[in-house]
């Protein structure tokens, strides 16, 4: 497994497809991580749409939305499936978060998080304000993810350094 980016490095920048479901409308348009800036930004890779875990986490992710609002932070979920899965899989879970296709897996490589078998690790990357990485978790199983309080406890130090 590759490393990835350094706590306290610039986040490596990228623009990916994806969409957002907004009062049933899935939106889609292409989101760039550098277009972000101002507001934190919580990327949570995954390794697939509609599996146990994975719809356990942005279920999780999304009820607790406002939690993230009120730290002036935007999740992104990141997965190697299409956009046309991700609108499926955020309609049949009502997810209200970006859902990002990183198709060719060169995101996950950026910030080391591809793995054999599966794919993509399932991984999060919290990017300050300013675009450099604060903190982060990479899975080696996968079978559990970081909750929204751990996140909220990282995010809230981000927002008073």
């Amino acid at each position: 497994m590759a490393s990835g980016p350094q706590i306290g490095s610039p986040a490596p920048d990228f623009t990916l497809p994806g969409g957002i479901l907004t009062d049933g409308t899935f939106d889609r348009s292409d989101y760039t991580l550098s277009a972000a800036r101002g507001r934190s930004v919580v990327l949570a890779f995954y390794p697939g749409d509609n599996t146990t875990v994975c719809t356990k986490q942005l279920c999780s992710y999304s009820s607790g939305f406002e939690t993230f609002e009120g730290l002036d932070a935007d999740v992104w979920g990141i997965s190697p499936q299409g956009v046309d899965s991700h609108e499926s899989f955020a309609r049949g879970h009502g997810l209200r978060m970006p859902l990002l296709a990183d198709t060719g897996r060169e995101t996950a490589r950026a910030y080391g998080v591809t793995a054999p078998g599966i794919g993509v690790r399932r991984s999060v990357f919290l990017i300050g304000p300013d675009g450099v990485l604060r903190w982060k978790h990479v899975a080696l199983l996968g079978a559990t993810f970081q909750s929204i309080d751990t996140l909220a406890e990282q995010l809230s130090g981000i927002a008073t350094a």
